[in-house]
């Protein structure tokens, strides 16, 4: 069977929790029209969803919402976003 290694591609992103929407969210964010974020009592509780390729999907705290190559966006779980991606130092 033949193995492949993913591509290494530069990605914006941008993680989903209550301090990071109170401060607001980057510009990338901001101009996306398939994403809606809320905020329910008092900013306690924080949510949203996407509309992305394979259909409208959930963001929940802490989640990472990924702006991808071709400038879709998706939301990926923090624990997979960690094994998946490094922070680009300059």
């Amino acid at each position: 069977m033949k193995k492949y290694v993913k591509k290494p591609v530069e990605i914006e992103a941008w993680q989903f929790t209550k301090k990071n929407y109170v401060d607001g969210a980057p510009q990338f964010i901001r101009q996306a029209k398939d994403i809606n974020l809320w905020s329910q009592y008092g900013g306690d509780e924080i949510g949203g969803e996407i509309k992305t390729l394979e259909g409208v999907m959930t963001i929940s705290e802490d989640d990472y919402i990924i702006k991808g190559v071709q400038g879709e966006f998706y939301p990926c779980k923090p624990d997979i976003f960690h094994l998946t991606y490094d922070e680009v130092t300059e």
